[in-house]
């Protein structure tokens, strides 16, 4: 029988009850835009350089985003809620694993006997024997209304035995939730990581606006010269001489704007690597072109997007700590059985708290049987099996998502560098035009509106083939976070999170031998 009860335990402490976690397979599709065959390599060895921004080839942009990880509060913050995920974790398993305390109590107890003294005289309160003779009585009362102490120490422990589950599927909640909040701080990686480029990005755009403004204003002046040498010759009149100072001025007057932006993306950069305003002004000041962009882009395949995205892997641990949930609702059904124990001293005096007559111990078994909790059992688990059916809803909902940017983002890289190319055609034929137009004015064969119309022209068509150029490094930058890269780091690589935690120094500080250090 002791062996035949020995199994039964042990099979039923290997019995997990409820639903168990299967991943679930992303939609089988292909990608729909054209460009996903023409401009990128669709293959399983082509999926995208998690150190995207590497490909830019740009030494300032990748200490850029090095510093931003190294610096940035909000990624630092969500490091924290990962340590407080695993250590809510080791709280979960501590569930499972034995109690020890230990106590220990002096009390002085005086006992009310007043009715029980009365009672004690009353034959009635006797057996056949009668009452005790008058001295025995008193000195029998006299003992008993004494105040009387009671010295005890000892220890007492309590292990609830994890027969269907409930811990080990709570721990598994936990840990799902822990991968989760990891999930979350990579996708915190890989936004920061994005947000860094687009910055720096549209600041070497903004400064070639501000080089390209102060050509025009360079080449505006010089037709203001220029007019202003044919009026005095009489060879115009004083209203081209009006319109070049007016065509002049309006440039100067389109330079702030451009300066500003400069100086604003400046401040965002400062702000995502965690500096103060102006930080960077040094570093930054000087202007520089546009990062040449990389031929080819690798995008990989659609059934791979789903390990790289940090939003789709957090959406499949909420749907896995869902499931584990249901589990702890259905365990929440089973007998709870739990042994619980205790051994120590106890006397009147403190001097025999020494001695072997004073031990006392109790151990044993409790069942507890839930029969009726007002329907909060059934609440509960239908509650749980709602969040299920809604955490795999937010699941398709984050891949169907995840889809769509990355078919916006190759969209949007393929038309605007189509786009671009036709800016720059458009503002080499410009700056033609405008050269022919100088040489017809000086020799007298064409107006002087003729020359501000071409003026007009090559300055729209410079500052639209730049801002061109630059939507497509954003563009890029774009389809980069939406393929999911960056966040594939070594651990080395983010910042350190020191938390300090001092123990008191009390028996209870071995407590940390069962989780280790803080990490």
């Amino acid at each position: 029988m002791r062996v035949v009860s020995l199994s039964l335990l042990v099979t039923l402490a290997g019995c997990t009850v409820g639903p168990n976690f299967v991943p679930p397979k992303p939609p089988a599709v292909t990608w729909h835009d054209p460009s996903a065959q023409r401009n990128a390599t669709v293959t399983p060895a082509s999926n995208p350089d998690p150190l995207w921004w590497q490909e830019f080839h740009d030494p300032v942009l990748t200490a850029l985003i090095e510093q931003a990880i190294a610096g940035n509060p909000t990624l630092q913050e969500s490091l924290l809620r990962v340590v407080e995920a695993h250590q809510n974790e080791a709280a979960t398993a501590a569930q499972g694993l034995p109690h020890l305390d230990a106590n220990t109590s002096y009390m002085r107890e005086q006992l009310g006997l007043k009715s029980y003294s009365e009672a004690l005289q009353a034959p009635a309160a006797f057996n056949s024997f009668g009452p005790p003779e008058g001295p025995v009585l008193n000195r029998l009362l006299n003992e008993l209304e004494a105040p009387s102490p009671m010295w005890q120490y000892g220890l007492s422990s309590s292990w609830e035995f994890d027969l269907f589950g409930k811990v080990r599927r709570s721990v598994e909640q936990a840990k799902a939730n822990a991968d989760a909040q990891a999930e979350a701080t990579n996708d915190a990686l890989v936004m920061l990581e994005s947000q860094v480029g687009q910055a720096y990005l549209q600041l070497r755009a903004a400064q070639a606006l501000v080089q390209t403004q102060a050509t025009n204003i360079d080449a505006a002046q010089q037709s203001l010269n220029l007019t202003v040498q044919r009026q005095l010759l009489g060879l115009t009149a004083q209203l081209d001489v009006d319109q070049a100072r007016t065509q002049l001025y309006a440039y100067q007057a389109q330079l702030p704007a451009y300066q500003k932006q400069v100086q604003q993306a400046i401040n965002e950069l400062d702000m995502l690597l965690g500096r103060t305003p102006g930080a960077l002004d040094a570093a930054l000041a000087a202007p520089a072109p546009l990062p040449k962009l990389p031929p080819l882009v690798g995008i990989g395949l659609p059934s791979t997007l789903a390990r790289r995205r940090p939003d789709i892997r957090q959406a499949e641990a909420q749907l896995h700590a869902a499931t584990a949930n249901v589990g702890v609702a259905v365990a929440s059904f089973y007998p709870d059985i739990s042994l619980t124990g205790s051994i120590g001293h106890r006397a009147l005096d403190a001097g025999l708290l020494t001695s072997w007559a004073s031990i006392f111990y109790a151990a044993g078994p409790t069942i507890t049987l839930p029969i009726f909790e007002g329907g909060k059992l059934t609440a509960d688990l239908r509650l749980a099996h709602a969040q299920q059916a809604e955490a795999a809803l937010n699941y398709r909902a984050t891949v169907l998502n995840a889809l769509r940017e990355v078919e916006d983002a190759l969209v949007a890289y393929r038309t605007d560098a189509a786009a671009a190319d036709r800016e720059a055609a458009t503002a080499q034929a410009a700056t033609t035009s405008l050269g022919l137009a100088k040489t017809r004015y000086s020799l007298g064969l064409s107006s002087f509106l003729d020359l501000l119309e071409s003026e007009r022209t090559l300055v729209s068509a410079t500052q639209q083939a730049v801002q061109a150029d630059a939507a497509v490094a954003l563009d890029l930058v774009t389809l980069y976070t939406a393929l999911g890269g960056g966040w594939q780091l070594s651990p080395t690589s983010l910042p350190a999170t020191p938390v300090t935690a001092p123990l008191p120094i009390l028996p209870a500080a071995a407590d940390s031998l069962a989780v280790g250090p803080v990490h």
